[in-house]
């Protein structure tokens, strides 16, 4: 079944907009300033650079790491089949695996609260939302993009 447009005031989606062009004002200044390192020290070659940023970037290359950090930065904090409801199709072993791995990365914290029965809740740490943050223009830009969010008036 193909997903429906979100349909946004006018006023906010041109908000939305205007925020994507600023993020990309940003990440161009970003890119400006360390690409500027490479002229300074013959050390920061392109390679180099290019293998730190698939470095950087490789936590969300994983199969299902960017649904479970979309679902908890969407979503907020979570007990382990409330997402497992969220994410269609993941298996158990494959959220837990991937709920231990986010954690180990820094991006997802686990609390567990004394029960019984003992209650297991999931939720970003201030690095993974960080990251959210973040990647919000990026998906914001791609779903204006792709028309799944749509200005109305």
């Amino acid at each position: 079944m193909p997903t429906l447009p979100l349909k946004v005031p006018r006023d906010d989606y041109n908000m939305v907009r205007t925020s994507i062009e600023s993020a990309i004002k940003i990440g161009g200044d970003i890119r400006g300033i360390l690409g500027s390192q490479q002229d300074l020290n013959p050390m920061n070659d392109l390679h180099n650079e290019v293998c730190r940023a698939g470095e950087a970037l490789s936590v969300f290359g994983s199969r299902w790491t960017i649904e479970i950090l979309s679902a908890l930065y969407i979503s907020g904090p979570r007990r382990f089949n409330q997402m497992k409801n969220l994410l269609e199709g993941i298996s158990s072993r494959t959220l837990s695996d991937k709920l231990r791995y986010l954690a180990d990365e820094g991006l997802v914290s686990r609390q567990v609260a004394d029960g019984p029965p003992i209650r297991v809740t999931y939720l970003l740490t201030e690095h993974g939302r960080t990251c959210g943050r973040l990647l919000s223009p990026l998906v914001a830009h791609l779903k204006i993009h792709l028309g799944t969010v749509q200005a109305h008036d």
